[in-house]
């Protein structure tokens, strides 16, 4: 095993445990990119374990369908324009995972003197998936030519999973990935159970392997936590949130495009509109709820008073020192030496509902066959109802996707035209 292979086997399943890699959860990562029989736009998902990677693939996959294609239906996709929506979309990921990384990334070659059934037969594993590779700089499908583009289309068609995670591990470099991770003992897949880790989810969507989803940097005990820094192009949206195991920040939460991923305890799925009035510019209020979240790193809801003053600086409100002594006693006229999230909202930006419709059309997306009706991998059509307050006679039933899209739009009430709502794991 070469010293490469082996880094990248501690890499994806950890030090201690690759000797020991359970047969079943390495073969679920070596599923390869197949489109639903149902639902022509639609990737399935074989067993448990590869949606780290596959409903990723499917959200980017969505964003270039729904907002570069000029297609008329975007569900009926013929087998030819699959493969090239594939791997137009694999390459898009590849490169913006990269772009931020090098000036250059490894793009496969076509392996000479290998037939067709001499490639569909290499095998699955790390070691023997890197094949060859060169470096090009920033090179765009388009100008590979069409042999070259048809041929990087047939490669992708054969790989599989965790070939795909191989090619942007070593595009990006195994070192950058490491600097990044919060704990490098933490492999990206479980070897037990064969889940993605948060790494490996952030890696896809925003090409970093940041371990955090809130935005920006954090002190703890001394220590550095790395989060979100840009707006994703495709957002994220977790379970664990309504849960209050963790909170997502802004630049995941509301995303360049309407599509985010949606995480359960087991599994991830895709909930997605048309609508980009849904990402539309955030108003004043929603940016000044986000800076003063930064200060507020614990969700609590208040800040010290004696961060005030960084707070209006921060969203260039007027900052002299009389003037946030005289807003100090206004926001907190009992002395408790905080300033509460309301009150602050209410005095700076008064009247200020969230942008964005009150109704749209929404989708849904779960690549696991047993997860959908009749067993068949299709998009889920519902309408989305969002209002300012809790409305009693319009309420719906409280189901884990509600509660997942409550974390963005808390009063949200979702009808869906499928007789159930629709699976989360």
């Amino acid at each position: 095993m070469s010293e490469l292979t082996k880094e990248l086997m501690e890499l994806v399943w950890g030090t201690k445990s690759s000797p020991g890699l359970s047969d079943t959860i390495f073969c679920r990562w070596t599923q390869g990119f197949v489109f639903s029989e149902s639902e022509g736009s639609a990737l399935e998902q074989f067993e448990g374990g590869p949606c780290a990677v596959i409903a990723p693939v499917q959200a980017f996959l969505l964003k270039k369908l729904l907002f570069s294609s000029e297609k008329s239906s975007w569900r009926d996709c013929p087998e030819e324009e699959q493969k090239e929506l594939l791997c137009h979309t694999l390459c898009d990921i590849l490169e913006s995972a990269c772009c931020d990384n090098s000036g250059s990334y490894c793009l496969v070659s076509w392996l000479r003197g290998k037939t067709t059934e001499e490639t569909a037969s290499i095998s699955g594993s790390p070691a023997e998936s890197s094949c060859q590779v060169e470096h090009s700089s920033a090179l765009a499908v388009e100008e590979l030519g069409f042999e070259r583009f048809h041929a990087l289309i047939h490669l992708f068609i054969l790989w599989k999973a965790l070939r795909y995670l191989t090619l942007i591990f070593k595009s990006i470099g195994i070192e950058n990935i490491k600097n990044e991770i919060e704990d490098v003992s933490e492999p990206l897949i479980d070897p037990v159970y064969g889940h993605g880790s948060q790494s490996l989810i952030n890696l896809l969507l925003t090409g970093h392997a940041v371990s955090n989803v809130w935005d920006g940097d954090r002190e703890c005990s001394g220590m550095k936590l790395l989060g979100i820094h840009e707006q994703a192009a495709v957002g994220f949206l977790t379970l664990m949130e309504a849960l209050r195991y963790c909170k997502v920040g802004s630049y995941l939460k509301s995303p360049k495009f309407p599509i985010w991923i949606v995480g359960s305890e087991t599994h991830l799925t895709v909930f997605f509109a048309k609508d980009m009035a849904l990402v539309a510019p955030e108003a004043p209020s929603e940016q000044a709820r986000r800076v003063f979240q930064t200060y507020d790193p614990e969700d609590n809801g208040f800040i010290p008073d004696s961060l005030l003053e960084d707070v209006m600086k921060a969203l260039d409100l007027v900052s002299d020192p009389e003037y946030i002594n005289l807003m100090k006693n206004k926001l907190d006229p009992e002395g408790l030496g905080i300033i509460l999230l309301g009150p602050f909202l209410q005095e700076f930006f008064p009247d200020q509902g969230s942008s964005g419709p009150e109704s749209f059309t929404v989708y849904h997306y779960n690549g696991l066959k047993q997860s959908n009706y009749n067993e068949k991998v299709m998009y889920v059509e519902g309408t989305a109802v969002v209002m300012g307050f809790e409305d009693p006679m319009l309420q719906t039933d409280d189901t884990p996707i509600k509660r997942c899209l409550q974390t963005k739009w808390p009063y949200i009430e979702l009808l869906w035209t499928t007789d159930r709502s629709p699976s989360l794991n």
